[in-house]
């Protein structure tokens, strides 16, 4: 069940990287794979956050750990 998912995810973030967004976990940049397999294999959650520039348009996306869930 996790091999799907992972491959879901995977396929989203090389979409939206083929279009220009740089794709970034832990405040470094990294690929989708990574990115899939952190997000889906692991026991810790991830929250993707959402850079847009100044009209809009999507420039980063950005993942990051949470730590603290109250």
């Amino acid at each position: 069940m996790h091999e799907k998912e992972k491959r879901l995810l995977k396929d989203k973030l090389e979409n939206v990287h083929k279009n220009g967004v740089e794709l970034f976990l832990e405040g470094e940049p990294s690929s989708p794979g990574e990115i899939a397999g952190k997000c889906i294999s692991e026991e810790n959650i991830y929250m993707a956050d959402y850079v847009l520039d100044d009209v809009g348009v999507l420039r980063q996306l950005r993942y990051d750990k949470v730590s603290s869930w109250k």
